[in-house]
């Protein structure tokens, strides 16, 4: 199976590449108007992108940091580690005419599902794309339950880095009218 190419996100507003098996979580249940959420079909993992904010109080690294911490503090996690923190090149980005800096972090999360008690150490990958002609950081999120790990009898395998990268350069933006009048 084909990753499903230039899938409209936002309304038309954005379209990126998905990866084979991904499917609208918004079919299932109620997803915030700035996100685009996206579930595995046979494994925990999730993609996740979001129209957040500016955070011009930050910058470079820190800003990647930033929303990372920030994720943890919304998801209750009990650590947050980063491990790995690198600039992205802007000329591998679909939105290289928008942007004027991208981040890329991965790092683990000890969360616990909603209302249980067990933790488990989640796998983030994160891109931060900052457009702040628009006042807008998007964050682009890839997580990786260790349950999803290690499925290679599946009859649709686990999404791999390749995916969440090709998630991350294919994105496109069609439609700038999404953050208001300029």
């Amino acid at each position: 199976m084909e990753p499903t190419r230039d899938y409209p996100l936002f309304g038309g507003a954005f379209s990126a590449t998905l990866p084979t098996g991904a499917i609208d979580v918004s079919d299932l249940r109620p997803v915030p108007d700035n996100q685009e959420v996206f579930c595995h079909r046979m494994t925990d993992q999730s993609l996740i992108v979001e129209l957040l904010e500016l955070q011009d109080h930050v910058q470079g690294e820190a800003a990647a940091r930033y929303h990372f911490e920030d994720v943890g503090g919304v998801q209750d996690a009990r650590t947050v580690q980063v491990e790995a923190v690198q600039p992205l090149l802007l000329e591998n980005l679909a939105l290289r005419g928008y942007c004027e800096d991208a981040w890329v972090l991965s790092g683990k999360q000890q969360v616990a599902k909603e209302h249980q008690q067990v933790t488990k150490d989640i796998t983030l990958h994160q891109a931060l794309l900052r457009l702040p002609r628009y006042q807008t950081d998007l964050l682009l999120t890839f997580n990786q339950p260790p349950s999803s790990l290690g499925s290679e009898n599946q009859s649709l395998p686990p999404w791999s880095l390749g995916d969440f990268e090709l998630l991350v350069t294919s994105l496109t933006l069609h439609d700038p009218n999404i953050f208001g009048p300029q």
